[in-house]
């Protein structure tokens, strides 16, 4: 296996088991990797985690579903806005500027982490 297969599958680890323990967090460390260690362009970059975190939420949400952790009700009510979000998210990223895109995703991942502090 060469050096970057391992590394994508090392930072694949990374991001499944912080999505899987905080339930969030994949993209904030596979983003970044895409762009600033492989040099992906920003909008292949965001498509190609959005299909990477589908995955890693398929394998949680069986094992959480397994413990019966999951509110239906809450779950399928986030679902409906979360579908509808992702179709003007996605279209959004589609026709953003780049450096648009870079501006808010660094105010996201700021005010995400003063959230988590305060």
């Amino acid at each position: 296996m060469n050096k970057e297969k391992i590394q994508n599958i090392l930072v694949g680890f990374i991001a499944g088991i912080i999505s899987g323990l905080f339930g969030a967090g994949g993209g904030l460390i596979l983003v970044p990797f895409m762009t600033i260690i492989q040099k992906e362009d920003e909008v292949i970059a965001r498509a190609t985690t959005i299909m990477c975190i589908f995955f890693m939420v398929l394998t949680s949400s069986f094992f959480y579903y397994n413990q019966n952790l999951i509110d239906w009700n809450i779950s399928i009510k986030c679902a409906i806005g979360g579908i509808i979000g992702g179709v003007i998210g996605s279209k959004a990223l589609i026709s953003l500027n780049k450096s648009i895109l870079k501006i808010l995703f660094v105010i996201f991942l700021v005010y995400a982490s003063l959230r988590m502090i305060i």
